[in-house]
């Protein structure tokens, strides 16, 4: 053996072939290539988004909540699971009967609030009243 001279390698890098999964993924990723870089470019307009002033009061109140906030949370969260729980069967009920605990916990934490919507709940209730009873009463003139 020498030592200033070494041997003549023969070696060839040789590509193992592709199995059908690789294929089928390698597919599936120039398949979803446009959405993956659409949803890129969205994520960063909605990071951009959290970032701006107008999230940043929501953040900053959620990293330095007032007392009591997230028990609170909790107890308005578990009313509307209590009100899952209790909508067994219709979809309908699904709908009512979690929205309607919930809306009964946060009243009683947040009094003043629930007025509020309560009063305009109201108007505008009896504003589609009004135009449900008008469009009914057009129709039965009408035949």
């Amino acid at each position: 053996l020498s030592l200033y001279s070494s041997p003549a390698r023969e070696t060839k890098y040789v590509e193992t072939p592709q199995s059908q999964l690789e294929e089928g993924v390698s597919h599936l990723r120039h398949i979803m290539e446009p959405y993956t870089a659409w949803c890129q470019v969205e994520w960063f307009y909605i990071t951009s988004a959290l970032h701006s002033d107008f999230f940043s009061g929501g953040y900053e109140f959620l990293q330095n909540p007032p007392a009591g906030f997230y028990p609170r949370l909790g107890v308005i969260g578990f009313a509307g699971i209590v009100g899952l729980f209790l909508a067994r069967g219709s979809k309908i009920k699904k709908l009512v009967y979690p929205a309607t605990l919930m809306g009964i916990g946060a009243s009683m934490y947040y009094p003043q609030q629930a007025v509020a919507i309560g009063k305009v709940a109201g108007t505008q209730l009896y504003d589609w009243s009004l135009q449900g009873y008008i469009a009914v009463e057009s129709l039965w003139k009408d035949n």
